[in-house]
């Protein structure tokens, strides 16, 4: 038979209040999560879509000495709505900052993707980052975006939201 909690040594019931605490703020957390229309900021396009969510990913991602991804990502969704007439000169930029081997912010990129980016940048397009912003985006969802869930960054970002 069952002789109730006070049978338990202390030391258990110490850790189970612990536990107690632990789960009800896990759940307080997971509540802070929930935003508009249904949608969480448990994945990254929520989080770079968030004024607050961006800001303190860009902090996470600063003390980590990584934040060209970010940069680069960003300067290619500022680049996509350009007028046609300013993309020439963006294109040059952002290759010069983030692509060239050089590059003072320089991304991780395969070869190849440098290599047909570096073949367009006489005739740059709406489209000319795409796939080299995907990767990059792809990059951040894997790597990035885990550490920063497991950061105190993550908790500015639950504020901010």
């Amino acid at each position: 038979m069952c002789k109730g909690l006070s049978s338990l040594p202390s030391s258990c019931l110490e850790k189970a209040k612990e536990m107690r605490v632990m789960f009800s703020h896990l759940a307080e957390t997971h509540h802070k999560l929930k935003v508009q229309d249904g949608k969480t900021l448990q994945d990254l396009e929520t989080l770079l879509n968030s004024k607050g969510g961006l800001q303190a990913f860009r902090g996470f991602l600063r003390s980590e000495f990584s934040e060209e991804n970010l940069e680069f990502w960003l300067a290619c969704q500022n680049y996509g709505v350009l007028p046609s007439n300013l993309q020439k000169t963006k294109a040059s930029g952002i290759y010069s900052q983030f692509i060239n081997p050089d590059a003072p912010q320089e991304v991780n990129l395969d070869s190849e993707t440098r290599e047909a980016l570096l073949s367009v940048m006489d005739s740059p397009c709406a489209d000319t980052f795409k796939k080299a912003q995907q990767t990059i985006y792809n990059l951040m969802a894997k790597d990035s975006f885990p550490r920063f869930q497991r950061s105190h960054h993550w908790v500015e970002a639950i504020k901010a939201f």
